[in-house]
């Protein structure tokens, strides 16, 4: 099963979903192309104060809404003080009324410093927690240039068990090399140390990090597209058959279990993002803007020391712009996009699409497009950026 699509809500309480960036981490990942930093030194005591100013007033306006879920993202939160976390869940709470079962998620690395301060999160509020494991053998780990073992994982994951109600951990596949018995048992590891929810993702190659540098010189890093191809396939079979089926590209979840701050996003509701280098989609008066903050940290501490926020950009998003984001969002989720919500999104339907591209797609079996919902098949979200890209040429 998938999660069913969401229920009407009135525009007084339509639900709101809050992304705080934590831009710092201990080393830079190989991989990595976001919005992360290694400084030699952190002032807690600054960062917190700064981000309870940009929080207070970002979410200034939506009084009315319903907070549903805060996400602290990274970089690397579990070096953020939790006596900072636990400030911003207060004060965000405060300001905007919370759902009875607010979801509030921490991204955490495995190492053991950080994984011994699980138990002062939780005190602070933190419901779920996300680790970054990767990998559960120690070459691996090291190709990935992760900085905890497969024993500190194994160790952060037990102890993640005992904190929080709620939780997953990320893993990476497709690496060069890697074969489709070698998937199997290191995916039957992460079966047996899981709850119910795991996000696992294939290795892509992005610019500007360190393996874009390499695989420019010839390196092989990626599995060959045929055999990542048949890893997907067979990730897919075997998940679904534990009752851990995809309700997105890359994330698995007994039914009920759905990150629902990423399904936030995926559904194209609104969210308000703070800290450096946080983007936003939030609508006021009837208006939705994108909205884009400081990336740099220091430029992003400045900023809202000087004038109590650090925002960049804050752009109207016209009815177009909003139907290809929807898309492109809501066509990574196994439940679709039903045409009711680009209506109520854009004043547009399927109708605004380009019909022979969309015939096309639906012919050669990418798309499914049954009970006025448009759903990616298990094909189209094999290739899903190829078919987006094409639909929404």
């Amino acid at each position: 099963m998938s999660p069913q699509p969401e229920r009407a809500e009135t525009a007084a309480r339509a639900p709101l979903a809050l992304y705080i960036h934590w831009p710092f981490c201990k080393a830079k990942c190989p991989y990595c192309d976001f919005n992360s930093h290694v400084r030699d030194g952190i002032d807690q005591a600054r960062w917190r104060k700064a981000l309870l100013t940009e929080l207070d007033g970002a979410l200034d306006g939506f009084e009315d809404r319903r907070l549903t879920s805060i996400f602290f993202g990274g970089g690397t939160p579990s070096l953020m003080d939790p006596e900072t976390t636990g400030a911003l869940i207060a004060a965000a709470r405060v300001k905007v009324p919370p759902a009875d079962d607010i979801e509030i998620t921490l991204e955490a690395n495995p190492t053991s410093v950080e994984a011994g301060k699980f138990a002062a999160y939780a005190d602070a509020g933190v419901n779920r927690v996300s680790l970054g494991i990767q990998a559960l053998d120690d070459e691996s780990l090291k190709f990935l240039g992760r900085e905890h073992s497969a024993a500190e994982a194994r160790g952060a994951i037990d102890l993640a068990h005992r904190h929080f109600p709620r939780r997953s951990f990320d893993l990476i596949y497709a690496r060069a090399g890697q074969t489709p018995d070698a998937w199997a048992a290191e995916l039957g590891q992460a079966i047996d140390l899981a709850a119910d929810h795991l996000s696992l993702y294939q290795l892509t190659i992005e610019e500007g990090t360190h393996f874009h540098t390499l695989a420019r010189l010839g390196q092989p890093l990626t599995a060959e597209e045929e055999v990542a191809a048949a890893l997907y396939e067979a990730t897919q079979a075997r998940l679904d058959a534990l009752g851990l089926p995809a309700y997105e590209v890359s994330n698995h979840a007994r039914p009920g279990a759905e990150s629902r701050h990423n399904l936030a996003y995926w559904r194209y509701w609104d969210y308000v993002g703070i800290g450096p280098g946080a983007h936003g989609r939030e609508t006021r008066a009837g208006v939705k803007r994108a909205t884009t903050r400081e990336r740099l940290p220091e430029r992003w501490l400045e900023a809202v020391d000087r004038q109590g926020h650090a925002l960049k950009e804050a752009e109207d998003i016209g009815p177009d712009r909003r139907l290809q984001e929807l898309l492109l969002m809501g066509l990574r989720l196994s439940e679709g996009v039903p045409e009711s919500r680009l209506i109520a999104e854009t004043g547009q339907g399927f109708g605004a699409l380009d019909a022979e591209r969309l015939t096309a797609l639906l012919e050669e079996g990418y798309l499914d497009r049954r009970d006025n919902v448009l759903r990616a098949t298990p094909e189209g979200r094999l290739r899903l950026n190829t078919v987006l890209g094409y639909l929404l040429a």
